[in-house]
């Protein structure tokens, strides 16, 4: 069994102000509930899921129905001292399953094929990848950052899992990374040259960014194909807002 973190801290962008009143991402409506419940929901009904951790404003949080073992942390200022916190408020250092807070369309099945595929390699950091054939597939015509590799075109996912071992030396380097995302030539340099040249050029392959992954953090990274186009779809535009809710729409 995993304990779970849901990050949802974030506050509402401008963008998203005509279409919500909500201060807060994770309190979105969505089917009249607020986005991060079905989250939570999703991760309870996992069989491997057991205490749920959601980091976020208390106060407004405290409003919602959320599952039975789900207990509430305020977040901190920043993403990273955000997990730092949720790493603190677990106990212990075994792995734990850390979600972004504007997947609604998360499922049960989802989490535990993605736990399942983890328990058959070793490492201390695992990120989901979903195809994009099955993105739109599922979705057409969504739009998402896609990344050309040479197995194919691919999605980040919004679920990891994470040994909580690592947060304090990956934090450092993602700090690093969230400073200087507005320099690109500060960013190729961390990157290395070789490695951003042969990405813009689509011949790297996954091996290649798991490795280059690993040796940038100091840690064992492992990258999870996932066949659940519900990992990638995250809430943060419009578009996006409009998807969700009319899929929840056409579920009656």
């Amino acid at each position: 069994m995993y304990d779970a973190i849901i990050l949802a801290g974030g506050e509402n962008s401008k963008e998203m102000f005509q279409y919500t009143p909500q201060s807060y991402e994770a309190l979105i409506d969505i089917a009249g509930k607020p986005m991060v419940t079905f989250v939570a929901d999703a991760l309870a009904r996992s069989r491997q899921v057991d205490r749920i951790f959601v980091l976020g404003p208390v106060a407004e949080l405290a409003d919602c129905d959320f599952p039975s073992r789900t207990q509430l942390v305020e977040s901190g200022p920043t993403i990273i001292e955000t997990i730092r916190i949720g790493m603190r408020a677990l106990g212990h250092n075994r792995p734990v399953l850390v979600a972004t807070a504007d997947i609604p369309l998360l499922s049960a099945e989802a989490v535990n094929d993605f736990l399942a595929q983890c328990g058959r390699m070793h490492a201390d950091l695992y990120y989901p990848i979903v195809p994009k054939e099955v993105n739109e597939h599922s979705f057409p015509g969504n739009k998402r950052t896609y990344v050309r590799l040479r197995e194919g075109v691919f999605t980040g996912g919004n679920l990891f899992l994470v040994n909580p071992g690592i947060v304090e030396q990956c934090a450092l380097v993602a700090e690093k990374f969230i400073a200087e995302r507005k320099n690109p030539l500060v960013l190729c340099r961390m990157l290395g040259w070789t490695f951003v040249i042969r990405f813009l050029l689509g011949v790297l392959c996954l091996a290649d960014v798991q490795r280059r992954v690993s040796e940038l953090l100091g840690v064992r990274g492992a990258v999870i194909q996932s066949p659940f186009p519900e990992l990638g779809i995250d809430v943060d535009k419009p578009s996006d807002l409009e998807l969700v809710r009319a899929t929840f729409s056409l579920r009656g």
